[in-house]
Parts: structure tokens; C-alpha cells; sequence
């Protein structure tokens, strides 16, 4: 009988109801796992955790809020009695020109970004035994300079030096700590969060495939396997890393 490479793991994945996330969830599930998803709308959360079956269950919670945060540890506690996994991969994020940043939308950014994934590393990872694996998601456009898009590089910047510092934070627990960045990967927060129209999307998508190595922007799914990489035992001797999962848009 064939095992899955997460057969028996508990993980749980944040920003999980779509995108990035949901693949994931569904990669996580096919592999062996029971998958925790976390996202802030309770609708999104129920269809997604439908369209994932039995092995998944969802928990509604603001990761921008520590006491959120308080109260999904709590949750988790009393669903399961171990995370083996933990995908800190909730994000928000939209092009805003220089000077129209206003203090609001720099402060929804970064706490979100930047507090809400450290406090949830900070909340959950006591409920992780050794082994366990921790995945931030990053982005290739913190090595880069985007227009209109400084805020939220700053945020992802940000997440890189967090894997370096809570590798070593985090190591007599024996935990491993890494982050994957997603390049041009086309998902439905193009839509809903950046306000992009079906025209825009697809002159993104050849603009970027014009750029990009490999000729062509990616798919949820590719940054789900590289997610599954480093959640997996065939990581084992991996911490501290930026995993690009950006067709070399950003190697170049």
C-alpha cells in the first residue's frame, strides 16, 4: 500500500481558504495529512473546507490580532493534540503609488504581514514537537523594487529576516523554519485584492512570461509542491532557506 510523504501529520495553514493556500491544503491532504485551515470569513472557510473533505477542518481568526491569535492556539489545542506542520501564509497586499500610502493601509499591511505571521509562529509552535516544520510565505519581491508595491515588499522582506532569526531561535525545539517565495503566480486576490480585470490579468501574465526564464507566469499548485517539499521529511536537514518558486523572474 502506498504512503503519502504526511501520512499521520496535523498541519495547519493560515490565509488556507483560496490561492496558494488552498492548494496546499489540497496537496497537504493527498500526501497524508489532516489540514487545519484558517481564514478570516466564515463563508470562505466553510466552502473551502467542503471542497476539501473530512480530513480538514476550519477555525475563523484575524492573524492580525494577537488575541486572535490567543484564541485560534486555544482551537487548535482542543482539535488536535500536535501541529507537525505550520504554514504561516496569510497575506494582504495591493499597489498603492509613494505617495498615496496613508497610515491605515501601512499599518493593515504590516499587521497582517509582519506581527500576524510572527505572533502566529510565536502562539502555535509550543504545540509543535520536535521534527516539526514551519514554512513562511515570502516573496521574490523582496529582492526587488516594484512601483507602487513598497509597502508590501517591505512586509515580505521582513519575513526573510524572521526564517533566518527563528531557525535559531527555535532550534532547541527542534524545529526547522523556512520560507517559499511565490514569483508571478496568477490568483483570485489579482481580482479581489489588487483590482485587477480579466484584460489586465492576461497582459500581466504576457508581460511576465516575457521576463521570466521559463516563458511563463505560475500556477498555486507549483508553490504548493515546493510548500510540501519543505514540510515533508525530505527536507530534514533544511532551515533556515528562501525557497524561489518564481520560474528565475527574480535569479536573473
Amino acid at each position: 500500500m502506498k504512503t503519502g510523504r504526511l501520512d499521520g501529520k496535523v498541519a495547519l495553514i493560515t490565509g488556507g481558504t483560496s490561492g496558494i493556500g488552498l492548494a496546499t491544503a489540497q496537496r497537504f491532504i493527498a500526501e497524508g495529512a489532516r489540514v487545519i485551515v484558517v481564514g478570516r470569513k466564515q463563508e470562505k472557510l466553510d466552502a473551502a473546507v467542503q471542497s476539501l473533505g473530512d480530513r480538514a477542518m476550519g477555525i475563523a481568526a484575524d492573524v492580525g490580532s494577537v488575541s486572535g491569535l490567543d484564541a485560534l492556539a486555544a482551537q487548535v489545542r482542543e482539535a488536535a493534540d500536535r501541529l507537525d506542520i505550520l504554514f504561516a501564509n496569510a497575506g494582504l497586499g495591493s499597489f498603492v503609488p509613494f505617495e498615496r500610502v496613508t497610515e491605515e493601509y501601512f499599518d493593515r499591511c504590516f499587521d497582517t504581514n509582519v506581527k500576524g505571521v510572527f505572533f502566529t509562529v510565536q502562539k502555535l509552535a509550543p504545540l509543535m514537537p520536535p521534527g516539526g516544520s514551519i514554512i513562511l510565505t515570502g516573496s521574490m519581491v523582496s529582492a526587488q523594487g516594484v512601483e507602487a508595491f513598497g509597502v508590501y515588499s517591505a512586509t515580505k522582506a521582513a519575513i526573510r529576516s524572521f526564517a533566518r532569526s527563528m531557525c535559531v531561535d527555535l532550534k532547541a525545539r527542534g524545529l526547522r523554519v523556512n520560507v517559499v517565495s511565490p514569483g508571478k503566480i496568477v490568483t483570485e486576490r489579482y481580482t479581489t485584492e489588487l483590482g485587477f480585470t480579466a484584460q489586465q490579468i492576461e497582459e500581466f501574465k504576457a508581460r511576465n512570461s516575457a521576463l521570466t526564464p521559463l516563458g511563463r507566469t505560475g500556477e498555486p499548485s507549483e508553490v504548493a509542491s515546493a510548500v510540501l517539499f519543505l514540510a515533508s521529511a525530505e527536507s530534514s536537514f533544511i532551515t533556515g532557506i528562501e525557497l524561489f518558486v518564481d520560474g528565475g523572474l527574480a535569479q536573473i
